[in-house]
């Protein structure tokens, strides 16, 4: 494999290894582009992964301290773990589900498209659907995602059946098991779903997408790429002109290296990418880099969350299978007459025993909790996804007090739900009850959103660098050979899952990149 010198100022130095920064270390280095991938965690391999919820979230979790604040409920149930992502080589993508959506139309233009929304940051992404079109078909062909390039869905569990029954009498019509990023049949060298369900804790068959073990070893073969694991980006510096110079990290005995680089790409997801490039701040940023605009680390979005389980006379076992399992996409569309802008899905979910207890409904005991769970085996489940509009106080900022091991500031992650979300949340726990009581549940159970496993914004696409960080390509406003590809680039966040849309930007920008590269723009 490849090892490249801490003083070669030829290679692109990335941060991250998910699915932004695994699948930009692959493009790059297929061209052959000497890359850095400087990873956090540590590498977990399938062969490693735990299929025990407790024991799996202890080995792959962002377990690193973070605060919160705002009126959120996570704050309040979890106020020192506002997402649940992954720190290990493959990022989240290790931990993922795999749904893979494309966004709608509107999406891209929601300035246009919704208006001047009171107490919203509203800004139409300088990229639109028809850009976008040949890139998502690139991705979904190198993901193999399901109902895509004639690769036939996945079968749907007892979970999927039970929520396909009650979505069919209440009149949904698209309903199916889901375009994910799974293999119904062999692909791309790994064979085909063995319907084991722990998704969340990595895959053991290796079905699922993973830049773990699909990009990242496709890049080391070509000797082009290097993966550093256990390297904590602590920040990045810059030359007198202005331009980054290279990334300090401290390795896995905790001492600092520094890495030159031609080119630096953050894609440390939008917690840690705003808080890296706020921890670089010097005397020529004195308020961090690519921060002109004052946009880094705004307009966090997390998307419009929560979930409803039902209790039937009759078993369910909704943990069999894949644990995303189907999606009604009825109410994705935008229609303001339901009293709320955008739109939102309905996507089977499971969870096991452990979390099922610690979040269906946190801190609670009593009968009326343990009478639940002893339920469980009787459970469905869904969880929503909606659209949550950027607002320029939610937002990642440097705690003024807590710090990291390596004495760096931790990421303080504020967030306030918009009316559109409470109204939105509202009619989502209405028709996800209605779908399940058509069909004969004896009790639903509305739960309150998680920690945050979707992240976006915080280092917004604009076509103006007045308004956010970076531009359509990711490079930002401010320094031509510092790039973000990661969710944290996102404009707006619609009604689906985001990884379609982040592998999709990064492998468009690795042509950018390359091709700046090659005319020594960068």
């Amino acid at each position: 494999m490849a090892k490249f010198d801490l003083n070669d100022d030829g290679v692109v130095v990335i941060v991250g290894s998910g699915a932004g920064g695994g699948t930009l270390g692959n493009e790059l280095a297929q061209k052959g582009i000497k890359v850095v991938i400087l990873e956090a965690g540590a590498r977990n391999e399938i062969q490693d992964f735990i299929n025990n919820e407790w024991e799996s979230f202890t080995q792959l979790a962002w377990k690193d301290m973070r605060t919160t604040s705002g009126s959120w409920q996570v704050a309040k149930d979890f106020p020192n773990l506002p997402a649940w992502i992954v720190k290990s080589v493959g990022g989240s993508t290790v931990h993922w589900a795999g749904a893979s959506l494309r966004f709608d139309e509107h999406e891209f233009k929601i300035r246009s498209a919704y208006g001047d929304v009171p107490g919203a940051n509203m800004l139409d992404w300088p990229i639109t659907l028809a850009e976008m079109e040949p890139w998502y078909a690139k991705a979904e062909n190198k993901m193999g995602v399901t109902r895509t390039n004639g690769i036939p869905g996945l079968p749907g569990n007892n979970n999927f059946k039970v929520m396909e029954a009650g979505a069919r009498k209440v009149g949904y019509k698209e309903v199916h098991t889901g375009r994910m990023a799974i293999n119904s049949q062999p692909r791309d060298g790994r064979g085909s779903c063995q319907q084991i369900g722990f998704c969340f804790q990595g895959c053991k068959s290796g079905a699922k997408w993973s830049t773990l073990y699909t990009e990242i070893p496709k890049g080391e073969a070509t000797g082009n790429l290097e993966v550093r694991p256990n390297s904590m980006a602590i920040k990045i510096e810059h030359d007198a002109s202005g331009k980054v110079t290279g990334v300090v990290y401290a390795d896995a005995e905790g001492k600092q290296q520094r890495q030159k680089a031609r080119v630096v790409a953050v894609a440390g997801n939008s917690i840690e990418s705003p808080r890296l490039l706020l921890n670089s701040a010097s005397s020529m940023f004195p308020d961090g880099l690519a921060n002109s605009s004052g946009q880094v680390g705004r307009n966090y979005m997390r998307h419009m969350t929560g979930s409803v389980y039902a209790v039937f006379d009759k078993s369910v076992h909704m943990y069999r299978g894949t644990t995303m399992a189907g999606i009604i996409r009825d109410e994705a569309k935008n229609d303001p007459s339901r009293g709320f802008f955008g739109g939102y899905e309905m996507e089977t979910l499971s969870l096991g025993v452990p979390f099922m207890a610690a979040f269906l409904k946190p801190g609670a005991w009593g009968r009326t909790f343990t009478s639940a769970m002893e339920q469980y085996p009787q459970m469905a489940g869904m969880w929503l996804v909606g659209e949550d509009l950027p607002q320029e106080t939610n937002r990642v900022t440097l705690d003024p007090k807590a710090k990291d091991a390596h004495g760096m500031p931790v990421a303080s992650v504020h967030y306030d739900d918009h009316p559109n979300d409470l109204a939105m949340r509202n009619h989502a726990y209405k028709q996800g009850s209605a779908v399940y009581e058509s069909i004969g549940a004896t009790a639903t159970f509305p739960t309150v959103p998680y920690p945050s496993t979707h992240n976006m914004g915080t280092n917004r696409m604009s076509a103006k660098a007045r308004d956010g960080v970076v531009n359509k390509f990711g490079q930002t406003h401010d320094i031509k050979n510092l790039f973000v590809s990661d969710g944290s680039q996102f404009t707006s966040s619609a009604a689906c899952n985001p990884t379609l849309t982040i592998v999709s930007l990064a492998i468009r920008q690795a042509d950018h990149i390359a091709g700046a590269m090659q005319k020594k723009e960068i």
